[in-house]
Formats: structure tokens, sequence, C-alpha cells
């Protein structure tokens, strides 16, 4: 059930708010509690009914060895903590990676003329890749005495089931939700209510009145036939693709975000603007901010201190140590979060494009864009992620190449699809929505814009988010919906 369908939006929501507020007359926690998760359930159970009791199921298992891990100790708790590891890792590479390895095993039988492996295909279970992580998270976290494991079921299947953020983040660690789950008194008053409110239709907004506008254009280019496709039209469908994707899952989190504060949740920020950043370094700060924190605490920084543990010479082949300890970290960091998004060699590319750059800001990158200038830093960033966007969004690498070789070709041939005024009106609001976080003040205001300080501010942000639902309502209900780009993943 998709945040921006009316099915979600004129029927579920109202019908969970309405029961959810009622219960909230109760001074304790646990009716609130039960009924939230209840919904949640029900809520992955309607887009992923086959697939809700194996994820419910791994749920369970986690809870029971957690809580054994918690009280184990010496080779008992080590052996329950790896079982807890394998369980979720065998999961998420039997869903959404064992039809890639046989597509993979295929290939190399072809080469030697040998008949492909029969193989039933296996549906991918939506939202596999935040649950896992998210489970993944809480065993590292008990295991390392981070915090204690969490004592009732209900409460640890909440912290990973609650549906405003199930599906694709923001990657929420249990040490940060628990307490929340016990008592949020102070959390559930008029002031968040409205803020909740707010939050939830501007992400409704930036998904439907820009990510989908964008999105038709940027898929109809993408489609194109190669003897179709100029360098110019190249360079728009990247550079509307571009801003569909910030839009679309920075909406997806900003309703996210919104949805759990209705229920007196406080979930992690995910995006800072990220556009204006002066280097990919400092993009991978700003974007998916909660996978990018998970990344450096539970793959980079480990892997770093394993390294640095086996390397003890100060230098090796003329690099220093401490470089090539970080670049090593990176490469696998940043491989495995390729893949983490999708099974295709695309995504593992992409990886490692980020990997490289992250690589090179450590080098000499960083240091030279600061010497050009905060605006060109901003440019060629944004250009390289661009470049990297395209890497993203392609079937292959065989199109992921072609459709780069063409944005640098110059080629010029009559546009084969039309740019409409709504679309040119659309991006330009995409644009300046994008990087005018780079001026201070706007910068200093967006951080306040969800406070509410004043009445005044109360009313107008009322009136505009009744107006931002109301139009978006009525784009849904003429134009239909569309997935959410991490939906996939």
């Amino acid at each position: 059930m998709i945040f921006s369908t009316s099915l979600f939006l004129l029927y579920f929501l109202p019908a969970f708010l309405i029961i959810y507020f009622l219960l909230a007359w109760i001074p304790k926690s646990w009716p609130k509690n039960t009924f939230l998760l209840l919904v949640s359930i029900f809520y992955y159970a309607w887009g992923a009914p086959l697939f809700v009791f194996i994820v419910l199921g791994s749920v369970l298992a986690d809870f029971f060895l957690l809580r054994e891990v918690g009280r184990s100790e010496g080779t008992k708790r080590k052996v329950l903590f790896w079982i807890s590891v394998l369980l979720n890792l065998g999961l998420l590479i039997y869903f959404k990676y064992m039809n890639f390895f046989i597509d993979q095993f295929n290939v190399i039988l072809g080469w030697f003329g040998s008949p492909p492996a029969e193989w039933t295909r296996i549906a991918l279970p939506i939202g596999i890749s935040f649950i896992t992580f998210q489970k993944l998270s809480c065993t590292f976290d008990v295991y390392k005495r981070r915090h204690a494991a969490v004592t009732r079921f209900q409460d640890y299947a909440l912290c990973i089931f609650m549906f405003p953020q199930l599906i694709s983040g923001p990657i929420v660690r249990v040490g940060q939700i628990i307490g929340q789950i016990h008592d949020r008194r102070s959390q559930e008053n008029v002031n968040e209510r409205l803020i909740s409110f707010y939050r939830f239709v501007i992400g409704l907004a930036k998904k439907v009145l820009i990510a989908d506008v964008l999105g038709v254009t940027v898929n109809e280019i993408f489609a194109l036939d190669p003897a179709e496709l100029s360098s110019g039209l190249a360079w728009i469908g990247a550079i509307a693709y571009a801003f569909q994707i910030y839009f679309d899952f920075s909406g997806y989190t900003d309703m996210a975000i919104g949805l759990a504060k209705m229920a007196g949740f406080r979930l992690p920020e995910n995006f800072n603007f990220p556009y204006i950043s002066t280097s990919i370094t400092e993009f991978w700060k700003r974007w998916h901010i909660t996978l990018s924190t998970w990344l450096r605490d539970y793959l980079f920084l480990p892997d770093a201190y394993s390294l640095s543990r086996k390397w003890k010479k100060d230098s090796y082949g003329g690099i220093r140590t401490d470089k090539l300890l970080y670049s090593t970290a990176v490469a696998i960091t940043f491989l495995i979060c390729g893949f983490w998004h999708g099974a295709a060699w695309t995504f593992i590319l992409w990886g490692g494009y980020m990997a490289c750059f992250l690589i090179l800001d450590r080098l000499f990158l960083i240091r030279w864009m600061k010497k050009a200038g905060r605006i060109p830093a901003i440019l060629l960033t944004f250009l390289l992620l661009v470049i990297g966007w395209v890497i993203f969004r392609s079937d292959s690498l065989d199109a992921a190449f072609f459709y780069i070789g063409r944005m640098f070709g110059f080629v010029h041939l009559s546009n084969a699809v039309w740019l409409s005024s709504k679309f040119w009106t659309v991006l330009g609001f995409a644009i300046i929505f994008s990087f005018w976080g780079g001026w201070n003040r706007i910068g200093r205001w967006s951080e306040r814009l969800f406070n509410v300080p004043g009445s005044v501010t109360v009313i107008l942000m009322t009136i505009l988010a009744i107006l931002l639902f109301i139009l978006s309502e009525a784009t849904v209900t003429s134009s239909g919906f569309s997935p959410f780009i991490y939906f996939r993943f």
C-alpha cells in the first residue's frame, strides 16, 4: 500500500489515526503499541501476503536469539551471535541475490556450451534490505553491549516492523527508538501533531508534484532507441533523474517521519540538501544519512580496524598505510553498498564509482575543490553525481556506458521526446528547492521550519499544507500513482 495513493490517504490513514488517537486517551502505552504493531503487520501483508509470515518468523527467531546473546557469555554468546547474523544474511542472499547468482552461473555455462540450469525465479519481499539492516544493527549492538537485548517480543517487533519506515527507512536502530516505545507522552501534543501533518504533506508533494512528473519524461528518455537519443536529450534525462530520485526518496522519508510523529515517534533525519555538497565525501554525509552512518559503524570502521591489526608497517609499495587502509575499507564498504541496492552489475559499478571518488577525495580532490571555490565545487560534485545516477538508473552495463558516451558525444538529433512546459517548470522548481539550502539564511530557516514558533506561522503552514494535500490528492486521482524508487531495494 503506497503512501501516495488514494487508498492510503483517504481510507487507511484516517482510520488508523482515529483509532490511534482514541487509544491515546488510555494512560498506558501497551494498547497503542499493540494496535500500531497489528496495523504494521496488516500494512506489510497488504503488499506481500505470502512473505509476511517469513519476515515475522525471522523477527521472532532474532528476538529469542538476541535475548540469549544478552544473557550468555563466551563461546555460547559468539555462536548465538553468528547464528543471528547468518540467519539474516541468509534470508537476504536467498531472496534478493539468488536469481542474480543463478543468472551469472548460466552465463558461465554458456561459455562452455552447456545448457542453462533450470531455476524457478524468486520474488523479492518488499523492504527486506531495510529490515535486514535494522535487525543486523540490533544484533551487533547487543553483542557489543552497546544496549541491552529487548526483553518483550512486542517491543522488538515494533522497533523493526513499524509501518512508516518499514519499507524504505530511515534505517532505525533499536537503541534510538526503544525508549519511545515505553514512553512518548511528551511528543503527543497538538504542536507535534501539526508538525507531523506538515512534514507528511511536504513529502507527499515532493513525490506527487515533482518526482512523479519528472519520472514520466525520464522513463521516456531512458527507453529511447539509441538511434533516437541525442546528447542534449541524454543530459536532460540524466539531470531530471538526479532530481527525481532525490525528491522521490526524500519525499518518502518526509512522509515516514511525519507518519511516525503522528504516533509520537521521532525518527532520525535522512537528508540534508545533498546536492549542495562540495565533494562526494560531503554528499554521503547529507544523502541517506541513516544508511551512511550504518555503513560507517558496521562495515567501514570494523574493516579498517581489522586491517590495521594486520598491516603493521608504515607503508606498503610506497603508499602510506593510513591511506591504504582507508582506500581498502572504502572500496569494500561501497561495493557492498552498491550490491545492497540491487542484484545487478550496474549497482556494483555504481558502488565502485562512489568508492573511487571517496578515495580521490582523501588523496587530493577535496583540497583541489577548496581552492576552486564553493560554487565550482558544488557544480563539479553535482556533475559527478549525475553521471553516477546514470549508472544507477541503467538496466545494464552496456546501456550505462552507451548513455554516458552519448552524453559526451555531441550527437545532435531532433528531439524524440516532447518536453512540455510543465516538465520545464517542475524541473526549475526542483533545481531551486535542491540548491537553495546553500544559502545560509535558507538553511537556517529550513532547520526552524518544523518547530512552528508562533501562531501566525501555524496558520500559514496549516493553510499551505491543506492546499498542498488537496492538490496532491487531485493529482493522484487524475493520473494514478507510481511506486517509490527505493521500493525496489
